[in-house]
């Protein structure tokens, strides 16, 4: 997967976001997480974004582990909106692989970054 495919990959799950944001309850509970996920999700895309525009490799290994923490929180908001049946499961499983998708080739493309790095 080049760079392009994954800037367009990460927005495409950006984008799906914001709509599982639209569609989560008005309760406190849903406002939250909403809030939180919101945040996270987006800036998957956002931070992938700026990595990819980075003047050094350490740069560019930093922000991909922005990216990476993103992931994985957004992971955890969906684990939370799964377990506590807000929304129902099967409604969101291919969100949560994409987002699990995401983070494994982040944490590959940090890997790939640093050994070629320490290569030089």
């Amino acid at each position: 997967m080049n760079k392009n495919d994954l800037i367009k990959r990460t927005k495409d799950f950006s984008l799906r976001i914001i709509k599982l944001v639209d569609a989560l309850p008005g309760t406190i509970a849903g406002k939250n997480i909403g809030n939180q996920i919101f945040r996270s999700g987006t800036s998957v895309a956002a931070n992938y974004r700026a990595a990819c525009r980075t003047r050094s490799t350490s740069e560019f290994i930093a922000k991909l582990g922005i990216v990476e923490e993103e992931a994985d929180e957004t992971m955890f908001w969906l684990e939370m909106i799964m377990d506590s049946e807000t929304i129902k499961k099967e409604l969101l499983q291919d969100l949560y692989k994409e987002a699990n998708e995401i983070t494994a080739i982040i944490v590959s493309s940090k890997i790939t970054a640093r050994n070629n790095k320490n290569k030089k």
